[in-house]
């Protein structure tokens, strides 16, 4: 082999190897200008650091606001993403996310910053996020309840706990606030369960398996003498904790006591009818900043809000004597994105509020649908059914296996016999606060991302407008015929019907204007080709369109105008939830 031939293989080999290099980088993650290990939950002071980082790096992508302070004071933080480049944020359709209203759904806010972290890593690298950047506005809030949040982390929970705001509340109504909350009797950190010692007990340690409770058997045994029943030796005594106040009841009232997810102004009912939905709606000041936010800017045409646990895929109403409010039209359109949605995250299940879960009274994203006419879903995250892989719900042997032999007995607490003061000897332990409700950090990045992926989805369904065609025709004299078609290739409506009916928000605007040109009539037509049209009685020149442009469709109006031969003008669409789109014309006959 020549000098020559061996020169020009080796340079084959290094552009094979140059190739091979780039296809491999393609597969590996986008570059990151913040590294963030999403394998890892944060407390509330991490995250607020995360976003400053964020915004450090992406200044020309991202920027921050202080929209209000929560019940102790932490700030709420609403992150804008918007390309300025391409538009101010309030030009665009723009989608709100949010997650954490309950203060120990944690995964929610992790996932709202895997959504900004991906949208800017993305931006110049992936097109179709590109586009979506590009031509859409985001506006995240990390936590709405920071306080829980907070909590959460820093105090003895269980998995439920923490879900309330901050505010003191007489949950017993004995005059004090907060004054019996549960005790971390065995120092674990958590609030486990807790079983006390009794001889005539529903559960018994299994022999094999002393972490077990078993059930005894409730058939009488006839071949016993005096008592025929099996006992145990423990019965069930609550979450872990005292009596603190007293009162013969235990852990009745800890900090916080009500829900801001049943706090907003969309069919509010007091707390009679719906427990935890405060004093009257917008009572707390995290829901009051958000709401007064969120109505300051009507672009927002979408919205997505992030629970924790069931893998759900919800949309309202709350209460099912609003099912009306929800035209089919509007139906429609949540059902294509929610079917989107099922098949993109594994065991997850579009459903209606109030028919497939229960009944919601003040729920923020039926506020949002109902109230402001913006097409909102709430994902609740983790679903158990991820743990087996023929991805059925475990059995209670299949779970323990999963906790000893997965997760390596992490999220349990040994059972412990301690003394108590009101039940003597109690056996206290079980599943700490990470052993339910939220996905081990191992599998914390795929949820987020299947989610982040839904929502970006759900975002490029957001209304997209062009002029289909403009049409020009000599009427005779002066006057000229000017047919326009506005066409909405996306899924959302500019409008959804439930906002045109009752006229929520402003209607979207058709506008013809030009020098040395006068519009005589014009309105809405029935269709393009048709012959007719429907005249408004004032301004001709601004067309009021209360019925917006709907999703995948095409709207035509006509004018008659006067002006000479040869004048230029422009047709101009716009919207509350659109970005606008405009067309010169000449009155000259198209051909």
């Amino acid at each position: 082999m020549n000098t020559k031939t061996l020169l020009r293989l080796l340079i084959c080999n290094l552009v094979a190897l140059v190739a091979l290099a780039q296809s491999s980088d393609a597969q590996q993650q986008l570059p990151a200008k913040v590294e963030i290990a999403w394998n890892r939950f944060y407390d509330y002071d991490q995250v607020l650091a995360i976003i400053q980082r964020l915004v450090a790096a992406y200044p020309h992508l991202l920027s921050v606001e202080e929209i209000g302070r929560s019940v102790q004071g932490r700030p709420l933080i609403v992150v804008t993403l918007n390309n300025q480049s391409t538009g101010a944020p309030q030009s665009k359709p723009a989608m709100w996310i949010d997650g954490n209203i309950h203060g120990n759904e944690v995964q929610a806010t992790e996932t709202v910053l895997y959504s900004i972290d991906y949208l800017c890593r993305a931006h110049g690298v992936v097109a179709p996020l590109t586009e979506l950047v590009d031509q859409s506005t985001f506006y995240f809030l990390s936590s709405v309840n920071p306080d829980g949040r907070a909590a959460w982390f820093r105090e003895q929970n269980n998995p439920h706990s923490s879900r309330t705001g901050m505010k003191p509340v007489d949950d017993d109504r004995d005059g004090s606030f907060d004054e019996d909350g549960p005790d971390d009797l065995d120092r674990d950190g958590s609030i486990g369960q807790m079983w006390r010692k009794d001889p005539l007990g529903t559960h018994r340690r299994n022999a094999r398996d002393p972490r077990i409770l078993e059930r005894v058997s409730t058939e009488p045994r006839p071949h016993v003498a005096g008592d025929p029943l099996e006992h145990g030796e423990w019965s069930h005594a609550g979450p872990e904790g005292i009596d603190n106040d007293g009162d013969g009841r235990i852990n009745e009232d800890g900090p916080g006591g009500y829900d801001m997810n049943r706090n907003w102004p969309g069919d509010w009912q007091p707390d009679h009818v719906q427990d935890g939905a405060g004093e009257f709606p917008l009572c707390y000041p995290e829901t009051r900043a958000i709401a007064a936010w969120i109505l300051k800017h009507p672009n927002i045409a979408a919205a997505q809000s992030y629970h924790n646990a069931g893998g759900m895929i919800l949309r309202g109403p709350g209460a099912d004597y609003r099912e009306g409010e929800y035209p089919a039209e509007d139906r429609s359109t949540y059902d294509a994105i929610a079917a989107a949605g099922a098949q993109m995250l594994p065991h997850y299940r579009p459903m209606v509020i109030y028919k497939d879960l229960y009944t919601v009274h003040g729920g923020f994203v039926n506020w949002l649908a109902e109230s402001l006419g913006v097409i909102s879903f709430t994902n609740e995250l983790w679903s158990d059914n991820r743990i087996m892989q023929n991805g059925k719900e475990p059995s209670a042997d299949e779970m323990t296996q999963w906790r000893d032999r997965v997760l390596f007995g992490q999220t349990t607490s040994e059972w412990k016999e301690i003394p108590h003061p009101e039940f003597g000897t109690v056996l206290v332990g079980g599943g700490t606060k990470w052993s339910s409700r939220i996905p081990p950090p191992f599998m914390l990045e795929e949820e987020a991302h299947r989610n982040f992926a839904f929502t970006a989805f759900h975002a490029s369904q957001m209304p997209r407008l062009r002029v289909s065609s403009v049409d020009v025709q000599p009427l005779g004299g002066a006057l000229w015929q000017v047919t326009v078609a506005i066409a909405n290739d996306h899924r959302i409506p500019t409008r959804t019907v439930r906002a045109s009916r009752k006229h929520i928000g402003m209607p979207d605007h058709l506008t013809l204007s030009g020098l040395g040109i006068r519009v005589v009539s014009a309105g809405p037509m029935a269709q393009r080709l048709a012959t007719t049209f429907d005249p408004v009685r004032k301004h001709p020149e601004d067309l009021a369109v209360e019925r917006g442009i709907g999703g995948l469709t095409t709207e035509s109006f006509r004018f008659i105008v006067e002006g000479a031969a040869g004048a230029a003008g422009t047709l101009r669409y716009c919207g509350e939830k659109c970005t606008a789109v405009e067309q010169r014309f000449i009155l000259a006959a198209s051909k």
